[in-house]
Order: C-alpha cells, then structure tokens, then sequence
C-alpha cells in the first residue's frame, strides 16, 4: 500500500470554515476518484517554532500505477480548486509513504 500524504500549514483564521470544507467537500471529492481505498485527516499537535495550524491527510492506494492516475487525470483540478479558494493562505507539500 502507498499512502499518499497532504500536510497543509493554514492561517489560523482559516481553520474551521478550511476543516468545514475539506470535511464536506474536498476529501469526498478525492475518494469519489475511486483511486483510493481510505483516508486519515488528523490535525498535527507537534509544533515545531511555525506559525499557523498544521493538518494531515493521508490517502491510502494499492499501488504506484492507480496513484501515478490519480495524479495526472484528478490532482490539477483539485489541487487548484484549494489554492483557488485558498491562496497562499493554506501552503500544502506531498510526500510518498510505502506502508511495511
């Protein structure tokens, strides 16, 4: 299994209306791709000297080839309806992680 992990720095102002909405709209959105088997959405508690409010979603796919797809046919429009709703007021990064 791969899991496929968002971690997104928000503004505090942000918080709840961006939790709202990733909730409501965002991650089903993304597991209606069918290119993934679960999700984990968890706040990060661990502040390491940032501004902000850190998040995490793990989505978790059966391989290499369904991600690759979800990547090139799903991730650009997704990725920029946040950014157009959001702007720099939510940075997100994506790391690959094997489950063993």
């Amino acid at each position: 299994m791969i899991i496929y992990n968002v971690t997104v720095n928000l503004e505090d102002s942000i918080c709840d209306e961006w939790v709202q909405w990733m909730k409501l709209k965002h991650i089903p959105n993304v597991m209606e791709t069918g290119c993934f088997e679960e999700y984990r959405f968890t706040k990060i508690l661990t502040n390491h000297g940032g501004d902000g409010t850190n998040y995490s979603i793990q989505y978790l796919c059966k391989n290499m080839e369904i991600l690759s797809d979800y990547q090139q046919t799903h991730a650009p429009k997704l990725q920029k309806e946040h950014i157009d709703r959001y702007g720099n007021k939510a940075i997100a990064f994506r790391t690959l992680l094997e489950l063993i």
